[in-house]
């Protein structure tokens, strides 16, 4: 088993519809403006950018994300991940009563070497970083289109 991959799967029911839910997420330069650990979001050009996160534990991941598909009427947004993490994240957004799920699925493999060299004793410490991470986006973004 190579301890430096992960695979995630996260879903956010949100109470608005999934126009709404696809609008927002798609913007990700506004990432930081809702979810307190994206820390910042460089544009290079129309479909890749540079991202920084750092969660809970004091290690900031950078990668730079390269747009992969954006299919509103599937309710699709993907990007493949290099640098720190490489690898792929999608958003697949559906309807879901009157509301919205928002499932994020995220395949990826941790190039830094401090996590690297951290791997096995880490992995659980890591994995929860990463739940408390979408922990609070889930709350970020819920607050966010409720003010817009």
């Amino acid at each position: 088993m190579d301890w430096s991959h992960y695979r995630f799967h996260t879903r956010w029911g949100l109470p608005v519809s999934p126009a709404t839910v696809y609008d927002v997420l798609e913007q990700a330069e506004d990432y930081p403006r809702w979810w307190p650990q994206v820390r910042a979001v460089e544009r290079l050009d129309d479909t890749t950018g540079v991202i920084t996160i750092r969660a809970t534990l004091p290690y900031d991941l950078v990668f730079t994300a390269r747009e992969v598909r954006r299919d509103r009427a599937s309710g699709v947004l993907e990007i493949a991940m290099t640098g720190d993490l490489e690898g792929w994240a999608r958003w697949t957004i559906s309807a879901d009563g009157t509301g919205t799920l928002a499932v994020y699925d995220q395949v990826v493999d941790v190039n830094k070497p401090l996590l690297r060299r951290l791997a096995v004793p880490g992995r659980p410490v890591f994995r929860a970083n990463h739940r408390l991470m979408m922990r609070a986006g889930r709350r970020g973004l819920a607050a966010y289109l409720e003010a817009v």
